[in-house]
């Protein structure tokens, strides 16, 4: 059903999203920064080696498309840090000031649950009608997620046709050739495409949303879906970097895979990574922003004095702080020895995190011990981060599934807030917080998500 969410936070959480696109976007041009993040990670980290050999070649041979497009969403408890955490009186708690918002990730790349998000509200709305309940409906947020989303592919789309068609007309116009009229007139007629997984996938339905609303908003625009090895096998770049699948010059690639190891078996789905970083399509996201959104990155923001790097208002700088947990460093050195001592003292109050994305992947409580003795002195254990535990406020809560008994379970939320953001090299021309999306948890639950039937989606229910 509902989780009632005090209001002042979850308008926190809005108002910093726009800072987190920009920062994503500017820790992506800084090469230095990004290097020494991830220099020891890529050491023992094959899949993060592979994402950044990918970007190394980039750098190197050169960014064929400055247009960069971010579809982002960062994550957010309700809760506290504190070693007792919050008990199960959330108003109580409000009132003595121990609840507080803190970010668990910001995701860059296959985000979901917009059109989920979107459609949920409509449903809680509809049931407050239904029960003569009207008046409260001012208390579930407006989401246009869905929307805002597509808007963002949409204008990709457009910057890509508007930048070639500006490049085809200036060669018509003093090269005077009759012929590259046929090839500005294809370039409008550019694709989008999903690099999705095979079509069984239970994914599916949030991208369809995602699809369909493209297409009704926009009916000159096409969308099709291909796999990474379908790209490789039938994908071709041609010399001045244009992407053409199956005959049809593409616009944008928009992710909805490719944050995980089991996404490339072999080398040609590598390849087909890589055909698309080199080419001119604007790619959401490109592999800068992919790992821009590591783990890694992620832990080196949380540490004193980095976020002035790349954010130069003050307030800006402390909005964003204030929604970090702290994180911690498993570094070869005295930092991380630190923090190997204080994380197997206390694994319960702590999480341990891979440089992997799509749930599922941390790991809690005794297992940390249990992980990191066994790592030892192993430079592999610079494959994680250490991150302080959110106790997140436990609330009573109804959990409705389909072919299944509804439930009042103790229970605990994620807020996602959404965020789309575009620019060409520094000039910023899309930076909007397009949306939310609630899940509702077991409290016995750890991370896993929507997909593997431990939450449910939901509303905030403003307070």
């Amino acid at each position: 059903m509902f989780f009632f969410h005090p209001r002042f936070m979850f308008d926190q959480a809005k108002a910093v999203q726009q800072d987190f696109n920009l920062l994503v976007h500017r820790v992506s041009q800084d090469r230095e920064f990004l290097t020494g993040c991830l220099r020891s990670v890529i050491k023992v980290d094959n899949f993060t080696a592979g994402l950044f050999n990918i970007y190394e070649q980039v750098q190197e041979e050169g960014v064929a498309q400055p247009i960069r497009l971010g579809i982002y969403r960062s994550d957010y408890l309700l809760g506290s840090t504190s070693k007792t955490g919050v008990g199960d009186d959330t108003s109580q708690n409000t009132a003595t000031g121990q609840l507080q918002i803190k970010q668990t990730e910001i995701n860059t790349i296959a985000v979901t649950g917009a059109g989920f998000g979107e459609k949920i509200a409509h449903l809680h709305k509809h049931v407050l009608r239904l029960l003569g309940l009207t008046d409260m409906n001012k208390n579930i947020p407006d989401n246009r997620a869905l929307d805002q989303n597509v808007d963002g592919l949409i204008a990709a789309w457009e910057q890509y046709g508007s930048k070639n068609s500006l490049m085809f007309l200036k060669y018509f116009v003093f090269q005077i050739v009759n012929s590259n009229l046929f090839v500005f007139k294809l370039s409008l007629r550019a694709i989008i495409v999903f690099v999705v997984e095979e079509e069984r996938c239970g994914r599916v339905f949030n991208q369809r949303l995602m699809e369909f609303t493209i297409m009704e908003r926009n009916p000159s625009i096409t969308v099709k879906r291909y796999d990474l090895r379908q790209i490789e096998e039938e994908g071709e770049l041609k010399p001045d970097k244009t992407l053409f699948i199956r005959g049809s010059e593409v616009a944008v690639v928009y992710f909805r895979v490719g944050y995980s190891p089991e996404h490339y078996p072999t080398s040609k789905e590598w390849s087909a990574r890589l055909k698309m970083e080199r080419s001119r399509a604007i790619k959401v996201p490109c592999i800068a922003y992919h790992l821009a959104g590591t783990k890694k990155v992620q832990q080196e923001l949380a540490q004193p004095g980095v976020l002035e790097r790349f954010l130069d208002d003050p307030k800006v700088v402390g909005r964003v702080r204030a929604t970090f947990a702290g994180q911690y460093t498993l570094e070869m050195g005295l930092e991380g020895d630190k923090t190997v001592q204080m994380a197997t003292t206390n694994p319960q109050d702590y999480i341990m995190k891979p440089q992997r994305e799509g749930g599922g992947n941390n790991i809690f409580g005794e297992d940390i011990r249990t992980l990191l003795n066994k790592l030892g002195d192993s430079e592999e254990r610079t494959a994680y981060v250490v991150m302080d535990r959110i106790h997140p406020a436990i609330v009573p809560n109804y959990h409705i599934k389909a072919g299944q008994e509804t439930k009042l379970l103790r229970s605990f939320y994620e807020l996602g807030i959404f965020g789309v953001f575009m620019a060409d090299g520094d000039r910023v021309i899309h930076n909007k917080q397009t949306g939310h999306y609630m899940r509702t948890k077991d409290s016995s639950a750890t991370d896993e998500g929507i997909d593997s039937g431990i939450s449910v989606m939901d509303s905030p229910y403003l307070v």
